[in-house]
């Protein structure tokens, strides 16, 4: 358990100097060997999905698929918080704010790109 809470740790301190791809590949590496070993449930899991989707969004380069991909896993995260947390734990509470920062980037995105833009990133 040690193993994935530092390797979760080292994702959240890349994402917080910037380095979103660099997040991204660390935890794309240890979210299945964790999932194996601790369980769909597992709180530290449920952190790694969490950080993968924030990676996702905070990345300058992300696509419309990106922000959909960190749309879902955040929906699906936060989904399993509440019903293995509860809804007054701390982590479904981030959940819950990371969500509201992406729906505030999505809508950002679509005041500053022309529709057809968005369309054509969508295809």
């Amino acid at each position: 358990d040690s193993l994935f809470i530092a390797a979760n740790n080292y994702a959240s301190s890349l994402i917080d100097l910037e380095r979103p791809e660099e997040a991204k590949s660390v935890l794309r590496k240890a979210m299945p060997v964790a999932r194996r070993a601790l369980g769909e449930d597992d709180i530290t899991l449920l952190r790694m999905r969490m950080n993968y989707a924030k990676s996702l969004y905070t990345d300058a380069d992300a696509t419309v698929d990106d922000l959909a991909e960190a749309v879902k896993m955040l929906l699906q995260t936060a989904r399993t918080a509440r019903r293995v947390l509860g809804g007054a734990h701390p982590l479904t509470g981030n959940i819950d704010g990371y969500l509201g920062q992406l729906h505030e980037i999505l809508g950002a995105r679509k005041e500053t790109q022309p529709a057809e833009n968005l369309a054509e990133e969508v295809d």
